[in-house]
């Protein structure tokens, strides 16, 4: 076989080649585009998931602060009432107390009538302030009840001295405007406690929220890196066709040139020998003949 034809061959194998190695670059290329546009949209559906969380979570800090501040404003009025409270009740154990030194002059026995108050007092407190059993309620009730009593027989006792009763009148006085400041006390006191339960809730939640952004921001990137892995697959593949179609177009003008004038030539070269081989005196055959012919010799 000519040695052209062998030539040619050769680029025809090497353009099959490279015709099916830029098909199976084609199909990675598409594959590649479609996994990471898949892995695109999943990055942008879980930055929005983050984004919201984050979003949320930031709010939830907001509430929380404002909570605070509020609980804060109301303990503020706690302490205001409480002093005052305090301030009345004093001047009502000073006058309880003068009472009492009446009450020793006068040899009146048992509990003295600021003792009774002040165990009155307490008592009342912690009914108002404490969660309790329906048992423990219910002795609480009844042990007031009966220093009430005890009060109220101590109190009778002494209304026959017209300076003690008239002690006794204005410490009650004052003893029930402290009562007023107290109450205020245990309603602020509970709004404050609301107010702190609330902002726990809020400050917790925010710590959810918080991780589970985190885990959704550590997914985005997950799935960013591994989109960005299929874009280098992608734009790789790209110019690798890009180079085949180089080569393709450099192998393709070469065998239509081959089919031009390769062919030619090695005929003309045959009959250029044949024809110094005549001149050097050899007889020339019939195929000889036909091949100065066919070359246009």
């Amino acid at each position: 076989m000519p040695a052209f034809l062998l030539d040619r061959e050769v680029q025809l194998k090497m353009l099959k080649e490279l015709q099916k190695k830029r098909t199976d670059l084609k199909t990675l290329s598409e594959e590649a585009k479609e996994k990471r546009n898949a892995l695109n949209a999943e990055a942008s559906g879980l930055a929005a998931k983050r984004n919201e969380l984050n979003k949320k979570t930031k709010d939830l800090i907001n509430e929380a602060q404002e909570l605070k501040e509020a609980r804060d404003e109301v303990n503020l009025k706690v302490s205001e009432q409480k002093d005052k409270r305090d301030e009345i009740n004093a001047k009502a154990n000073e006058l309880f107390a003068k009472a009492d030194t009446i009450r020793k002059q006068d040899n009146i026995g048992g509990p003295s009538i600021k003792v009774l108050r002040k165990d009155i007092d307490r008592l009342e407190f912690a009914q108002q302030t404490e969660v309790l059993s329906t048992t423990k309620e219910r002795e609480l009730v009844s042990k007031i009840t009966q220093l009430q009593k005890q009060y109220q027989i101590k109190k009778s006792q002494l209304e026959d001295n017209v300076e003690l009763k008239n002690i006794l009148d204005e410490a009650q006085k004052i003893r029930d405007e402290a009562s007023e400041y107290h109450n205020c006390l245990a309603e602020f006191a509970k709004q404050a406690q609301e107010y702190h339960e609330k902002m726990i809730a809020a400050f917790k939640e925010a710590d959810r929220t918080r991780a589970d952004s985190d885990i959704a921001h550590k997914e985005f990137v997950k799935a960013q890196e591994a989109a960005d892995e299929q874009h280098k697959l992608f734009i790789n593949a790209q110019k690798e066709i890009r180079e085949i179609d180089k080569e393709l177009f450099k192998l393709k003008k070469k065998d239509k040139d081959f089919r031009g004038h390769p062919v030619k030539a090695e005929l003309q070269k045959d009959a250029k020998n044949i024809f110094e081989k005549f001149k050097g005196g050899a007889k020339l055959t019939t195929e000889d003949l036909m091949a100065l012919q066919r070359s246009g010799l």
